[in-house]
């Protein structure tokens, strides 16, 4: 276990010693004293967080709404700055999910949550009740871990998984840092850019320009808190010069990225993610070539 210091934030962080079974599935566990008021910075994954300890985490939303406990929020929580969380003596597992696996995990599809934070207590019911109790019996982080991945790796195996194509189409888009057009996308799978859209904001919850900004952010917002200049993380992230960098950046947190190059939320990762990267591109799944095939055939003549 780690020790995250920054500024007045003082965290123990745990990261596992084995990576996860489910590939795009990633885990560390924190225990916070004292968590004030932490903005959430807005990232491309599924969040799932659970809570085992004598504290309770708490989530101050937009328009006075909380949320408390165990919680799933969709890709982009904290969009526009009016997320935080606070807490004493928080204790947690907190999981970021691939969208592309998300539904498969948690039983219903990343749109459902309409970027809503929802208690995990109403997603799974008695479940989600167990897995607190049994995380809060064990003693170590690494069996808290291993107790985790088992019960995600079950639900994924038993879960529907995307469509291969909109599964491409978002390592794709990983793979680019968010440097790829929507229209250059619905043409490499073979698609419309309307059955791109429906389909990857059914199953992923977000439409694909929303994921392309979201990518592009993360890795910006990341290069901005190791303290590189906003000018050349500008250039270098393909916005068009650094008043579109900062535009963005106050789109999605609220803040400036003077501010967000200064926030605990992001500059925790390298300690509790230290091998977070941007995977190899993957290869076309075999079924969704013989799909783009079947569609040149329907073509009119």
């Amino acid at each position: 276990m780690g020790t995250f210091m920054h500024g007045a934030a003082v965290w123990d962080v745990a990261c596992p010693q084995r990576p996860s079974r489910v590939a795009g599935l990633t885990m560390a566990g924190f225990r916070v004293p004292d968590l004030d008021a932490l903005r959430m910075v807005p990232h491309p994954a599924v969040t799932l967080l659970l809570e085992f300890g004598a504290g309770s985490p708490v989530l101050d939303c937009a328009a006075g709404q909380q949320q408390r406990g165990s919680l799933v929020a969709g890709p982009g929580l904290g969009t526009g700055g009016e997320v935080r969380a606070r807490g004493e003596n928080v204790e947690c597992v907190q999981v970021r999910l691939s969208p592309v696996i998300a539904r498969a995990v948690l039983g219903a599809s990343p749109a459902d949550l309409d970027g809503a934070v929802v208690s995990l207590g109403d997603l799974w019911g008695r479940e989600a009740s167990r897995i607190r109790e049994q995380l809060g019996d064990v003693s170590s982080w690494q069996d808290r871990f291993a107790l985790t991945d088992a019960l995600l790796a079950r639900r994924h195996e038993a879960g529907p998984p995307v469509d291969p194509g909109v599964a491409w189409a978002w390592h794709r888009i990983v793979d680019s840092r968010g440097l790829v057009r929507v229209d250059g996308l619905a043409a490499e799978v073979g698609w419309s850019r309307k059955r791109l859209w429906s389909r990857f904001r059914s199953q992923l919850g977000l439409p694909p320009k929303r994921a392309v900004k979201l990518v592009r952010f993360d890795h910006a917002a990341h290069r901005l808190v190791a303290g590189e200049g906003a000018a050349r993380v500008a250039a270098d992230a393909g916005y068009a010069d650094q008043s579109h960098l900062h535009r963005d950046v106050v789109a999605f947190t609220g803040a400036t990225p003077v501010t967000v190059a200064g926030e605990p939320f992001l500059a925790v990762d390298d300690i509790a993610w230290p091998s977070r990267g941007t995977p190899a591109k993957p290869p076309v799944p075999r079924d969704l070539r013989l799909d783009r095939r079947l569609e040149v055939r329907r073509l009119p003549l």
